[in-house]
């Protein structure tokens, strides 16, 4: 059955590849994006595909932002029943140097965005008695990532945030899980080893079984699964795409 599905920081990366993957699923995709040029590419890409998509330009830390998209996407594609956030920063900075600014900067966009985009959409799950969540917290959420004390703080809570959620909306239709990556092949990751905060590539997979990084359509894959009927009682639950580079 389609739905309407937002997914923020759509755009990019992995947001992109999920936003495909439920577009090939069927669903009603809304991108949501920091940059509206941005969200517009990627929803004119799902739809030179044959399916419905809208790009709407978001800032997931500002809640007033957040509603005003939301309202453009229950406008123009229905109520809300799918919402994956992918919107995140990242950066590596030594712990005595992390910034007051820094730190609630990246909380504001990774934990409190999140916060901000499923609260304003779980009023259209509970009246529609169905709901998908699917948050993408990370591997440094799960363990030490070194000169990452304010990111790992960040996705650990969005972690935390999830099994709790699900635990309070488990009686009412509503999944929510988790999908934290470990390394990804994406933009921001061959950003980061350009300037040499991360290794090269060939060094990463050697702390992966799998002896590969993994690909955005790897993420993809297991966020449409939790987001289909078929995931209807799975919830609560850190469901890791990482080739065995944590088990």
């Amino acid at each position: 059955m389609p739905r309407t599905a937002v997914v923020t920081g759509g755009a990019s990366g992995v947001g992109e590849a999920i936003c495909a993957r439920l577009a090939r699923a069927g669903h009603r995709v809304a991108v949501l994006d920091l940059s509206a040029p941005a969200a517009e590419r990627a929803a004119a890409a799902v739809r030179a595909d044959g399916h419905v998509a809208i790009g709407i330009p978001v800032d997931v830390a500002d809640r007033a932002s957040v509603e005003a998209a939301y309202a453009t996407v229950r406008a123009e594609v229905g109520p809300i029943e799918i919402v994956v956030t992918s919107a995140a920063i990242a950066s590596f900075v030594p712990f005595e140097e992390i910034s007051a600014d820094l730190w609630a900067t990246t909380l504001a966009v990774n934990l409190t965005g999140t916060f901000h985009t499923v609260q304003a959409a779980i009023a259209d799950m509970v009246a529609g008695g169905w709901g998908r969540v699917v948050t993408i917290s990370s591997a440094a959420g799960q363990g030490p990532s070194p000169r990452q004390v304010h990111y790992s703080a960040s996705k650990a809570g969005v972690i935390g945030f999830t099994r709790t959620l699900a635990a309070e909306y488990a009686n009412k239709g509503i999944t929510v899980n988790t999908v934290p990556p470990f390394a990804v092949e994406t933009p921001m990751l061959r950003a980061a080893q350009e300037e040499r905060s991360l290794p090269p590539t060939e060094h990463l997979t050697r702390a992966i079984p799998a002896g590969r990084l993994g690909t955005v359509d790897d993420i993809a894959a297991v966020v449409a699964f939790l987001c289909s009927e078929d995931a209807a009682y799975i919830t609560g639950q850190v469901v890791a795409a990482n080739g065995g580079a944590l088990m």
